[in-house]
């Protein structure tokens, strides 16, 4: 429900000193300040900040970006509906919407486009701004499009109406083998519940006694999606979430009798970065022990948001209650030491290893409670997993992360999509599976980053000035050290002349050898499905990437190995 905010109605409920304080400020600013003032950027940083302190959550939207901002959770927006991505200057279409205007004119992923109306859109420092202010519009306008075709000589020329594009929420969904089906939901959107059930039907209908359902990366949505997709898998009468706060009273929201699939063995997949929606599902879902969560603890967004419209279209979305899990849990994690730490928690849970190593988790008795078979879960922020799936940091190789910052994979992957569209060795899905050849792309990918002027570093012993520098500081620091130095250059001095760390620093180098070696093998290896994914996304559209990257995503392994342990009612 939307609500009208007006000073008058929150200067009625607070002290009134607090906004005189504000008013003689602005006083002094309009009376004495040496300019005139940019009152609309102060005041909005006013509003920003004030909101700010209160939570991470609360914030303040101006009026012109409040229809971008709403746009993703909605079921359509107005445009010509395509996804694109920017390549050396060049606006290439990576997806075009299935029910969308370009896909009702002929447009076709790989077409690049040359002009939009009379402005030429290739042109240095295009950007992702250009392409929405060109290309989204009101619903009934036209746009024009010159646009460059692989093997056609001559630019096509389409006049596109503009119309409702639909937003699809469920990227993919496709049976993993007789039995085991999987859906992957990237958002809670207005048309998601739907979109779930009817993926379930279709997976049904293939033969699908096992479910994964895949909630990682999934930042969450509208609290009355999160219960229509739970009541999915729940039986009726369940509590799915309740939420209270200080002027907010208790509200519990439950199951009803229409659930699609509510006793199969269920399985979801989360991450450090699902969040609100995707929490309120697997915490309700772990609560009545009626699936498997898969994963890693999930990131711990359990505020709940009202939308406040300011007078002039701005709004504020403010905190007005907490999440509740059925047996009590409160999903929010802390933010007790401000935004910023709020942040960066993330960063400090890879920093602690608990992406690694589950048991750097630690949770006092307070925060224990029980599900409906009296197994013991944890609040404290988030949902932690029934079966803990680590980070796989192996893979990240320096040469994989220089690769990555330049963006040569999705360049790579999408010259290379160009290149072979009217192959008919990659007609097709099962072709391109038949007759790629990932040890000859990789070789040509390699050529592909040195003309980039990225080359895999050789040079060993890079960890020996680090090392060294540790052992010269608990030289000088420690009495018990072997070795007594009263300055860094005395310290080596007498290192090189010792055997016996001569003989440390040999075994140390075959150690770290060892582990570059290990490192960049398996980073080779998940560089060639990652390239083979994208290519695949390129050439048929984004659900086969998930069809790559299922034979070396070792969440989805576990997740099918745990649902297959399930047993069938």
């Amino acid at each position: 429900m939307q609500t009208s905010f007006f000073a008058s109605d929150a200067c009625a409920q607070a002290d009134s000193s607090h906004f005189r304080r504000i008013e003689q400020v602005n006083k002094y600013i309009e009376d004495n300040y040496v300019e005139e003032p940019d009152y609309q950027k102060i005041t909005e940083k006013a509003v920003s900040s004030m909101l700010a302190e209160l939570d991470p959550h609360s914030i303040y939207i101006p009026a012109r970006d409040v229809q971008r901002t709403n746009e993703g959770l909605q079921a359509n927006f107005e445009g010509v509906g395509i996804a694109f991505q920017i390549v050396d200057d060049t606006i290439s279409v990576t997806e075009v919407i299935v029910g969308g205007p370009s896909e009702k004119v002929g447009l076709q992923i790989g077409d690049k486009l040359l002009k939009v109306d009379d402005t030429v859109a290739t042109f240095k420092g295009v950007n992702n701004r250009f392409v929405f202010n060109h290309l989204r519009g009101k619903k009934g306008t036209e746009v024009r499009l010159s646009v460059k075709r692989q093997g056609v000589a001559d630019p096509l020329q389409f006049t596109i109406v503009r119309d409702k594009v639909p937003i699809y929420s469920v990227d993919t969904y496709f049976m993993i083998d007789d039995e085991v089906g999987f859906i992957r939901l990237s958002r809670f959107a207005r048309t998601s519940t739907k979109e779930v059930r009817d993926a379930i039907g279709k997976l049904k209908r293939q033969g699908m006694k096992r479910l994964i359902f895949d909630l990682r990366g999934n930042s969450g949505g509208y609290l009355d999606i999160a219960c229509g997709i739970a009541n999915e898998f729940l039986s009726e009468h369940k509590l799915i979430v309740y939420t209270e706060g200080l002027k907010s009273p208790r509200q519990n929201f439950s199951s009803h009798r229409y659930g699609t699939y509510t006793k199969g063995p269920l399985v979801i997949l989360i991450d450090e970065f699902s969040a609100s929606a995707s929490e309120i599902v697997s915490g309700a879902v772990q609560d009545w022990d009626r699936g498997t969560i898969v994963g890693r603890r999930s990131f711990g967004k359990g505020l709940v948001q009202r939308m406040f419209e300011i007078y002039d279209g701005a709004q504020i979305r403010l905190t007005t209650a907490r999440y509740y899990t059925p047996s009590g849990r409160c999903i929010q994690k802390s933010y007790d030491e401000g935004t910023e730490a709020y942040h960066r928690e993330l960063q400090r849970r890879y920093e602690q290893g608990e992406l690694v190593h589950p048991d750097s988790t630690g949770y006092p008795d307070s925060l224990k409670f029980y599900t409906s078979t009296g197994r013991v879960v944890y609040g404290g922020g988030g949902i932690m997993p029934d079966i803990f799936v680590p980070m796989d940091t192996v893979r990240l190789s320096d040469y994989f992360l220089s690769l990555r910052s330049a963006g040569i994979f999705n360049t790579y992957a999408l010259n290379f999509a160009d290149a072979h569209r009217s192959d008919t060795l990659f007609a097709d899905f099962d072709r391109f599976l038949l007759h790629y050849d990932s040890a000859a792309v990789m070789r040509d990918f390699a050529d592909y980053a040195v003309s980039k002027n990225i080359v895999r570093s050789d040079v060993k012993g890079e960890w020996v000035a680090s090392w060294m520098n540790e052992m010269a500081r608990k030289s000088v620091t420690d009495s018990n050290h072997t070795i007594h130095a009263s300055n860094y250059e005395d310290y080596l001095n007498q290192l090189l002349k010792d055997t016996t760390f001569l003989d440390r620093l040999a075994d140390k180098a075959r150690s770290e050898d060892q582990r570059s070696a290990l490192i960049n093998r398996h980073s080779d290896t998940y560089m060639g499905y990652m390239l083979k994914a994208l290519i695949a996304r390129n050439l048929y559209g984004i659900e086969y990437y998930y069809r790559v990257m299922r034979s070396y995503d070792q969440g989805l392994q576990q997740a099918i190995k745990a649902v297959k342990q399930i047993a069938v009612d």
